[in-house]
Order: structure tokens, then sequence, then C-alpha cells
């Protein structure tokens, strides 16, 4: 057995992984530092009308929700006691809407423009004038997929 003899290679030491947890962290730490998280925290008081026919949404990341109704009284002095328009984290009037859309829409890749959805979520006693001046003003922007925010059941 003289032909298989031990080689003069060394060995490879092993690699010490004790650092590892701490890049770990670091980089969780970083990721958590550098993403925004999407706060859409509605400031308007809002009862939605009941429904016995709906669909849920499919995908969500490319929903805009506008929310149509009194502020909540911490916001009061700001905006009135009348119905307001929140859109995302904006106030805004119905003019301001179109100009709005069409530079989101700007943003977006035309396959994503097409997915594009507005998610309009108002309290049952707003009065369907300004619902149709938000369409109005979603119409002229190009965004054309709207769809209602309800809640389920029957209204006792």
């Amino acid at each position: 057995m003289s032909k298989f003899r031990k080689s003069n290679i060394p060995e490879v030491p092993p690699l010490n992984t004790a650092s590892l947890p701490d890049l770990i962290f670091t980089l969780l730490f970083f990721f958590m530092i550098v993403t925004n998280m999407k706060d859409d925290a509605p400031k308007v008081d809002f009862k939605e009308p009941h429904a016995t026919e709906y669909r849920q949404l499919e995908e969500k990341n490319l929903n805009t929700f506008i929310y149509v109704g009194k502020p909540k009284p911490e916001f009061r002095k700001e905006m009135g006691a009348g119905p307001t328009i929140q859109v995302e984290n904006h106030w805004m009037t119905v003019a301001e809407i179109s100009l709005y859309f069409s530079r989101k829409k700007a943003y977006l890749s035309p396959a994503e423009q097409e997915r594009m959805t507005v998610s309009i979520r108002a309290d049952k006693g707003t009065k369907m004038e300004i619902i149709s001046e938000i369409e109005e003003a979603l119409r002229k922007a190009g965004v054309l997929k709207v769809n209602y925010g309800v809640e389920e059941g029957i209204e006792n």
C-alpha cells in the first residue's frame, strides 16, 4: 500500500462564523431604517354603506384609497366640519385630485397604469354630488378602475 501516501497539502482551517449574527442584525437594522412603511390611516370619520354582493380587491399594491367624510375631531379646526377628501395622507379638493393622479400615473409603467385602481371609501351620508365630482376628476386623469368600499351585510 505504498502507493497511497498522505500528501503534504495543508488543511484549510474552519471558517470563523462568530461575527455572522452581527452582520445579519446590521443588515436587518439597515433595511428597517431605509424601508418606509405606508401609513394610510383615515383622518375622516366615515361609516360605509352596507352591501349584500361585493368582491375583495385582488391586487392591493396598486390601489389608492380616497376617504370622504367629516374630519375626525382632532382635524376639525384645520378642515372645518363639512365633508372633506383625503387621498393617501393628504387633504385635497376635487380640483387637485385630477392633477395628483395624473402625476402618479406618470411614474408607473404602462402595465401598472392599466392595473391601477382607486378605492373610494365614503361615509354613507355623503352627497352623491361629491362622489360624482371625484369620479369626473379621476376620468380626467385617466384612472378608469374605481371601486367603492362597503360593509358586509344588510343594514339594520
